[in-house]
């Protein structure tokens, strides 16, 4: 089975027969939609949930679990994260959507085709995802992972395009 990962938060009990009230991350509805099967942990045992129903009511999904069937029932995972497979996610994602872990050992060019090393991590600050590359040579540096810096990413084929300023040659050993 592959990874977890988790689309939200299991608040608190809606109405008395059995309902879920789940936080998630807005502009997740249709994922939120389309679930069969959730995972949350009860006791540290990862516990199954076939979805029933769900409705939104304000900015929250209202989800009945066929397993779920009082207030009593749903203050046990109360507090809870709500997990899919990552395969289930990923096979939600549209095209050119990915998960920034995916991002992680991709090859990285210039527009030049050159091959200037790999992604080695990725950071976050409040403007964007920060791309962390390792060159060839073992040093690294640090691109926005924005369009302007970074107009191609394929992931099946697995690599990067990254744009580079004006008189910079990427491939220096002191760039």
């Amino acid at each position: 089975m592959s990874k977890l990962i988790s689309i939200g938060k299991v608040l608190n009990f809606h109405g008395i027969k059995g309902e879920a009230k789940i936080g998630f991350t807005a502009g997740n509805e249709s994922l939120m939609k389309s679930l069969k099967t959730v995972y949350i942990f009860r006791n540290n045992l990862k516990c199954s949930y076939d979805v029933e129903s769900v409705r939104f009511h304000k900015n929250f999904a209202i989800i009945k679990f066929k397993q779920i069937n009082s207030i009593n029932d749903v203050e046990t995972i109360k507090g809870q994260l709500v997990h899919i497979t990552e395969d289930a996610f990923k096979a939600k994602l549209m095209q050119n959507e990915y998960l920034i872990s995916d991002l992680i050992g991709l090859d990285v060019y210039n527009a030049q085709n050159e091959k200037i090393g790999k992604v080695s991590d990725v950071g976050e600050n409040k403007a964007s995802n920060i791309l962390e590359i390792e060159k060839t040579n073992g040093l690294k540096f640090m691109v926005p992972f924005v369009k302007e810096w970074v107009p191609v990413v394929d992931i099946k084929k697995k690599l990067i395009v990254i744009k580079t300023t004006d008189g910079i040659d990427t491939t220096q050993e002191n760039f």
